[in-house]
């Protein structure tokens, strides 16, 4: 099984299983497979595929049809490489985040599962796929079905004390590999298996039917019936019965069952016993364990099929509680790199409905609010740059969390000045009024700013503040190197238009505002209209009194 080990940047780290099917997306959007809180790595920076057997590490991500690179790159143990095939122990650096390949089983690989359809023998047994942890255990104190009791019972005392450990590893793991590598190896212990197959679907739980399912672990008996040297081919019917129906199943006798005459899938391996129990908890259907011998005179028991489904019933729920896990931490990330610039509420937001927001560009209706320092060049020709610095951290720290505390869109920093949107990516029919009170509130509160500044014994400073309502084209904009969420279009402009007549101390806005926000509370007093370029009217512009 191949993981990749990851710490990135900020210090995280994590597990990721690659299972072969499909592409693992790296980069710092969190939409990634490996999410990495990387300010140095591109929002698509690299993907990880299989090929021929073996994982390629490759900088950039496939879009569509064509492959865009991170100018940043990636090295592969220190050198820069563009595309790499991965060997057990490589070490991958993309920006300032490390990821370790470990492959356990590299020269192992095996090849792709077939699935052939065939009707079910007659000889079955079907037994629900809950509960028999417990029907396992009441056999094993009675020991039925063997002529000898104490041998039986020292059987059973066995299984019962690899479950435990079963149950022991899967408390204290959160990665797939691990888990499925650990299942596989009981049930060969347990069980006469001479193949196991684990299969996982992609969606937890599967949605998209049984065509999705992908092996996550594969072992054998004797080397000779490895899926390395020979593929593997499943029942389609077995399996399709076993988790539509939601039944552990055991079909054996296949070979001289008569309607198993056209079943290729089985007697061309030789195939005498299956059993295939499904990866069920209360949420769904997550995958199957499947297991066949190939002695065409052994067969599998009842005893063997609860034995399964117990160990499935655990597997189960460790992949639920795997992939828990594994979805909180790439909401962590996604956390973290939302947080700096959307209120914690628009966060929560996007993380329990992502796809309630389109953030690829969309033209909707925003407030937009530009502030500035005023006579800034002033203070930064006359002060230390440690002083500069200090009095910019504390008012960006304290407009930031006025802008947040009225449900604003942290835009982007612009030198000594500042931008932000009201209604992007959430919109609200009180977007105008919260940027409104929000202008008001950070006037407010660079009076309470300055008190600091003067006990400090540093400069005071004032600002300026513009605002607009109107539509703008908002989503991530820039280049593969580098992008970041704003918005853009004539509603922009005009709100920076309005801040760059704003004195200090002063906010202007826009009719449009003021129409948005009927029933506002602050006193306005209407200015002359001004003529903005590309507009053909002048615009109506209002001053707020925001002193209490």
């Amino acid at each position: 099984m191949a993981v990749l080990h990851i710490e990135d940047a900020g210090g995280r780290k994590w597990q990721y299983a690659l299972n072969g099917q499909g592409q693992c997306t790296i980069g710092r959007a969190p939409e990634n497979s490996v999410p990495l809180n990387d300010p140095r790595a591109s929002r698509q920076h690299a993907h990880i595929v299989m090929r021929d057997g073996a994982f390629f590490v490759i900088n950039g991500i496939v879009n569509g049809s064509v492959l865009k690179r991170s100018a940043n790159g990636i090295l592969v143990n220190g050198q820069q490489r563009d595309e790499c095939k991965l060997a057990h122990g490589d070490r991958i650096k993309i920006g300032g985040s490390m990821l370790r390949f470990l492959d356990d089983e590299p020269e192992a690989r095996p090849a792709p599962l077939r699935y052939e359809d065939a009707a079910l023998g007659k000889t079955q047994i079907a037994v629900p796929a809950h509960g028999l942890p417990h029907q396992t255990a009441h056999a094993a104190i009675n020991g039925q079905g063997s002529p000898s009791e104490l041998e039986v019972l020292r059987r059973k005392a066995d299984i019962l004390a690899m479950l435990y450990e079963l149950n022991k590893t899967f408390n204290s793991v959160f990665n797939l590999a691990a888990i499925f590598d650990k299942a596989t190896d009981i049930i060969l212990r347990v069980t006469p298996a001479d193949r196991v197959v684990a299969l996982l679907g992609n969606e937890s739980p599967i949605t998209d039917g049984f065509e999705s399912l992908h092996p996550v672990g594969i072992k054998a008996r004797r080397e000779a019936y490895h899926p390395g040297t020979k593929p593997f081919t499943v029942s389609r019917t077995i399996l399709t019965k076993a988790l539509g129906e939601r039944v552990a199943l055991l079909s054996q006798d296949a070979a001289s069952d008569v309607q198993f005459a056209q079943a290729n899938s089985v007697i061309s391996q030789g195939v005498r016993s299956t059993i295939c129990a499904p990866l069920l908890t209360e949420s769904g259907v997550h995958g199957a364990i499947y297991a066949d011998r190939l002695d065409p005179a052994a067969v599998f028991t009842r005893d063997d099929l609860e034995l399964l489904t117990a160990i499935a019933s655990q597997t189960a729920v460790a992949v639920e509680s795997a992939r828990a896990h594994e979805r909180l931490a790439r909401e962590e990330v996604a956390r973290a790199n939302y947080s700096r610039f959307m209120p914690e509420y628009v966060v929560r937001q996007m993380l329990e409905h992502p796809e309630s927001f389109k953030l690829g560009g969309v033209n909707q209706l925003v407030t937009v609010l530009f502030a500035d320092v005023r006579g800034f060049t002033r203070i930064s020709e006359h002060a230390p740059p440690e002083r500069i610095v200090q009095i910019l951290n504390r008012y960006f720290s304290a407009m930031t969390d006025v802008i947040f505390a009225h449900g604003g869109t942290l835009d982007k920093y612009i030198g000594d000045g500042l931008m932000a949107l009201f209604g992007a990516p959430a919109a609200t029919p009180q977007d105008a009024s919260n940027a409104l009170a929000a202008a008001v509130a950070m006037q407010r509160q660079v009076e309470v700013l300055n008190r600091g500044l003067r006990e400090a014994g540093l400069p005071e400073i004032s600002i300026g503040i513009g605002l607009h309502t109107g539509e703008a084209t908002v989503g991530y904009i820039g280049s593969e190197r580098r992008s970041e969420y704003t918005a853009i279009g004539d509603t922009v402009n005009l709100a920076a238009r309005l801040e760059s007549r704003a004195q200090g101390g002063q906010i202007l806005s826009s009719y449009a505002v003021i129409e948005a926000t009927p029933g506002q509370r602050f006193t306005l007093r209407q200015l002359p209209a001004i003529s903005v370029k590309n507009r053909i009217q002048p615009v109506s512009i209002y001053e707020v009194a925001w002193q209490a």
